[in-house]
């Protein structure tokens, strides 16, 4: 499925293959992409904004995403809330811009009445004749990634360090039993620590908090620069005492 189309939401966050986030859909162009995901019962790509890549106005999309495939959705009025699951990661070859500028863009301010966006049709109708899509949102031919690569035991003895200081950490907080933190502990482990590379993803999604370790991580090619990155980005954690 190399060079497949993928619909592109693009934010300032960072998705994890496995991980699971939720998200509040408000924007016109991401409601029009959303209602296509679900209908065509297809995911879309989550990637981090690139505000020095702009296209059509927009920020554009770092190289990296990952796939976000859709577990569950509701509507509340205008908004869509959904809960979303990292699948594959990917690499972006080309990207296919919107086909609309901003809101703020002279040619669509007059459509904001009373800071409310106009809804999906109305900007529709601003599209261009002749243009090569209909596609408010940005899109991109992609390159999924294989994964390859088995951790060796000190990278998952490393993993299992970053687990439990994350629990022990927290229960601390939270006045819990040593004892009880011991079983959240094991079982943790048990579940998410193996030798695949996806138990990098998995203790990676619970400790780094910064947005550009993340996407480092999510960029990294072998398991053992998936795993410098890991510590290099929770190395405040690595570095304490338990």
């Amino acid at each position: 499925m190399d060079n497949e189309d993928l619909p592109l939401f693009v934010l300032p966050m960072v998705l994890f293959p496995g991980e699971l986030q939720e998200l509040r859909v408000f924007e016109p162009r991401y409601r029009q992409m959303l209602d296509t995901c679900i209908l065509d019962e297809r995911p879309f790509g989550l990637v981090l904004n690139d505000p020095f890549e702009p296209t059509n106005g927009w920020d554009g999309p770092r190289r990296h995403g990952c796939e976000a495939i859709i577990t569950h959705h509701e509507t509340r009025g205008m908004n869509h809330f959904i809960t979303i699951r990292g699948g594959r990661r990917f690499f972006i070859d080309e990207v296919i811009e919107p086909v609309l500028p901003p809101l703020h863009d002279p040619q669509l301010a007059d459509l904001v009445q009373d800071g409310i966006a106009p809804d999906v049709h109305t900007l529709l109708e601003r599209v261009p004749v002749g243009a090569p899509h209909q596609r408010l949102y940005i899109s991109g031919k992609v390159r999924y990634l294989e994964e390859h690569g088995r951790l060796s035991e000190a990278d998952q003895f490393t993993l299992t360090r970053l687990a439990r200081r994350l629990i022990l950490q927290a229960g601390r907080g939270m006045e819990v039993d040593e004892s009880i933190l011991e079983g959240w502990i094991e079982s943790l482990c048990a579940e998410q620590i193996n030798d695949e590379r996806a138990s990098i993803y998995n203790i990676a999604a619970l400790c780094l908090q910064s947005t550009e370790g993340r996407q480092q991580l999510l960029a990294s090619t072998t398991v053992d620069e998936a795993m410098d990155e890991l510590r290099t980005h929770a190395a405040y954690l690595l570095d304490e005492d338990s």
